[in-house]
């Protein structure tokens, strides 16, 4: 082999090294991504599953038995929360969910930290929070995970109606 055929190996050689490379850096991309994605799937789920276990709850701990009438008859909102020796098996309300925190670590792959916060909102400023109750709730859910970039955060409205 001459110089010129050495050359042309050595650089043939280092092409293939960079492609090498370069195919194997877009693979663990891809493949981060894709985890990221999955996880997001995952909390977003968790999310839904909680925002329906607590709407299928009564409104307000008085209105689980009763009906209410007057916007004085609810909780306050420093109480909002669950009940002296309630735990979340036994929730019977909506905003028992007010600062509730779970780990979730049924997947082997993935921890979920679970966050709620209930809050009692106006009809004109959902965003915000209401000092006094008022005939609507706002759930906010927040998953957040070691393995995700991200924290998911989903919020829900649920409104107290009375019919006669």
């Amino acid at each position: 082999m001459n110089t010129g055929q050495m050359l042309l190996t050595i650089g043939a050689m280092l092409l293939l090294s960079t492609l090498v490379l370069k195919v194997n850096t877009n693979n663990m991309t891809t493949d981060s991504v894709r985890a990221e994605a999955q996880y997001g799937v995952l909390a977003t789920s968790i999310i839904t599953s909680f925002m329906e276990e607590a709407k299928g709850l009564a409104f307000d701990s008085v209105t689980d038995s009763n009906s209410v009438n007057l916007l004085s008859q609810l909780t306050i909102p420093l109480k909002l929360g669950p009940e002296s020796g309630e735990t979340y098996d036994t929730f019977n309300d909506f905003d028992d969910y007010n600062n509730f925190t779970k780990v979730d670590s049924t997947m082997p792959t993935a921890h979920f930290i679970i966050s709620c916060k209930v809050e009692y909102v106006t009809t004109a400023n959902v965003s915000g929070f209401s000092t006094l109750p008022t005939w609507h709730k706002k759930l906010t859910v927040t998953v957040s995970s070691p393995y995700m970039t991200n924290t998911v955060k989903q919020s829900t409205i649920y409104s107290y109606w009375f019919f006669r």
